[in-house]
């Protein structure tokens, strides 16, 4: 089994109306600008819906197997890739700010409903998630956290400490929250000593400007590629072995275990 994974970040254009234009612009990145042997591709939180588009958030809710799902289980069979993305989902009369995996065979292997609420809109719209669950990824186990989540040390450290090497995070930061991007997710890294997928939108959606600033950081805290501001590919090779470097390196996760608060 490869030590290595090969990762693109997905940073889409916000404004793209409706879950079918988001497929359509999906798959033409897919034709241009993803290498056959690319093996996860990261793209935004609530990239099925779009994010900044009040009430109809719902509107586009669908279950984990819906039409959706099920177009991207197609991409990711014929590009030989798994894809992770963000999507309104909708169970019984609940919704949820979610993210899910599919593998290159089309099944779902990885699945995360967002666990705190920021202020706004949200909150009126969505019911938070309970926990997170791991999935393999060739040699990497791989954990999902959502946009406001990743701000939490406490969300990192958990699935740190549930064996994750990497942290995936569609999100929708904007462009007032640069910081998060630049400062937050790198600490995460850093102090987890795992990598982490950072996947943000671009542009402007229904009068809300997005920072961009999609990133590939490494367990040591650096980055391994980092976004602009405008609609971009980023990639990386992520080496298994960098995990355990960084986590023998600075033992945190062992160290903490002194406190007299642990």
């Amino acid at each position: 089994m490869s030590e290595t994974l090969n990762i693109a970040v997905v940073q889409s254009p916000a404004d793209l109306n409706g879950p079918q234009a988001r497929l359509t612009w999906l798959q033409q990145v897919l034709v241009s600008q993803i290498d056959r042997a690319c093996d996860l591709i990261v793209l935004p939180e609530l990239f099925q819906s779009g994010y900044h588009i009040g009430s109809a958030v719902v509107d586009h809710a669908e279950p984990s197997n819906g039409p959706f799902a099920k177009a991207i289980s197609e991409l990711a069979a014929e590009y030989d890739t798994a894809i992770l993305y963000g999507y309104s989902e909708r169970q019984g009369e609940a919704y949820f700010n979610s993210a899910q995996c599919i593998d290159k065979t089309g099944a779902v292997i990885g699945h995360h409903r967002k666990l705190i609420l920021p202020p706004g809109f949200e909150g009126d719209h969505f019911s938070p998630g309970a926990g997170c669950d791991l999935f393999t990824l060739g040699a990497f186990r791989v954990a999902m956290l959502v946009c406001y989540d990743v701000e939490f040390p406490e969300n990192l450290r958990h699935v740190a400490l549930q064996g994750a090497d990497l942290v995936v995070v569609p999100t929708a930061l904007g462009a007032q929250w640069g910081v998060v991007s630049e400062k937050v997710v790198p600490t995460r890294a850093f102090e987890n000593g795992v990598f982490i997928a950072y996947a943000n939108s671009a542009g402007h959606e229904n009068g809300m400007d997005f920072f961009g600033g999609s990133c590939l950081v490494a367990p040591n805290g650096t980055d391994l590629a980092r976004a602009g501001t405008d609609p971009e590919v980023i990639s990386a090779k992520l080496e298994k072995s960098a995990v355990t470097t960084a986590q023998t390196r600075l033992p945190y996760h062992k160290d903490r275990l002194h406190l007299p608060w642990v």
